[in-house]
């Protein structure tokens, strides 16, 4: 299960002290011109060492492209790429060779493949995400020219919460802080939070938004493949994701009159005056603005003592190294957007083959 997608395909390989990290992208479209500078700036929103709330990991992460890209332009055949990893510390997990970590994969890893690679938490590492952002870059590239846009933001760190809906705020000002916030106010806060947290050797989770313009009417299946299904699955396959909703989510505790998108006919087009429903209905894109919110647990790898046991099952005192993230949120902003742009492109692919039929 190293592939995502259906039409749209990505296949990743490598580990995080691995030789390299790079994956194979099957079924994007020929005739789509590649900003290969775009690509990059994707994956250096993503790279650790970019800001002192970040893993102090110095990595160049620069994308070699070694297929299906001639003359600027893709031409439908498999686009092979890699991105090699060039300042690994892998003495720095000496310690926990044949231990079982708190809340990470270690043990689950151990049990069902009798092996596993304890060097930065090997195939388990959120290092695997490099290629999910340069697959969703290219889907980026290939969106753009029907004119749908992704955007993710930090919405909340621990108890510091946006309050506003998506629509109220300037997302243009998300990349001008480091926590990738598009408040002002609460990004000093939540760096303020991040740091102290940091300091004592502990991690911090929260939450963050994601909002689809533009996208069509008719995106996803009524029952089986329904859209927003779809992006949940695309979430949760995130590393450190334990929760995903859309439109109003888990906050229905109201009547059907209160929250209900009343229909409105607008110069020929129909539209919801209202958007509970998160653009989704049915299953189906209803052309309205698609959000949802993901939440990340704190990061498990915490530089403080812990209770533990080793592979003979002996109790153990851990305390890891190594150079990890206080919170995982900054770095995972163009996670989100990746994985929803290659559902979104995916889903758009699918709804041509019907058309056609």
């Amino acid at each position: 299960m190293n592939t995502f997608g259906n039409i749209f395909r990505l296949t990743s390989y490598g580990e995080s002290h691995g030789a390299a990290v790079g994956g194979v992208i099957d079924g994007c479209p020929a005739g789509i011109t590649i900003d290969t500078d775009f690509v990059q700036s994707e994956l250096n929103r993503r790279k650790p060492g970019q800001s002192k709330i970040t893993t102090p990991r110095k990595e160049a992460d620069e994308v070699e492209f070694l297929s299906g890209i001639y003359e600027g332009q893709t031409t439908g055949t498999p686009i092979g790429f890699i991105i090699r990893n060039n300042n690994q510390h892998s003495s720095d997990y000496d310690n926990l060779k044949n231990v079982y970590r708190p809340s990470h994969a270690d043990y689950t890893y151990s049990q069902k493949y009798g092996i596993r690679d304890h060097r930065g938490g090997g195939r388990s590492s959120a290092r695997e995400t490099i290629a999910r952002c340069v697959g969703g870059a290219i889907a980026k590239l290939a969106l753009k020219q029907s004119g749908i846009e992704i955007t993710a933001y930090t919405s909340q760190v621990g108890h510091v919460k946006l309050e506003k809906a998506c629509t109220e705020y300037d997302l243009s000002l998300i990349e001008s802080t480091p926590v990738r916030c598009p408040d002002p106010e609460k990004s000093a806060e939540m760096i303020s939070l991040i740091e102290e947290v940091k300091s004592k050797g502990d991690t911090i989770g929260g939450v963050i938004t994601c909002v689809v313009r533009n996208a069509p009417v008719g995106l996803g299946e009524p029952v089986f493949g329904k859209l927003h299904a779809a992006l949940g699955g695309a979430m949760l396959g995130i590393n450190a994701v334990k929760g995903f909703e859309y439109g109003d989510g888990f906050d229905v505790s109201h009547r059907g009159s209160e929250v209900n998108d009343v229909f409105y006919n607008d110069n020929g087009t129909i539209k919801t005056r209202t958007n509970h429903s998160g653009g989704i209905q049915g299953g189906i894109s209803n052309g309205q603005d698609i959000y949802f919110r993901v939440a990340f647990k704190p990061v498990a790898t915490i530089l403080m003592h812990q209770d533990t046991v080793n592979v003979q099952g002996g109790q153990v005192d851990l305390k890891a190294g190594g150079r990890h993230d206080a919170c995982v949120l900054p770095r995972a902003v163009p996670i989100v957007e990746a994985m929803a742009a290659m559902t979104i492109l995916d889903y758009y692919l699918l709804s041509r083959i019907n058309e056609t039929f």
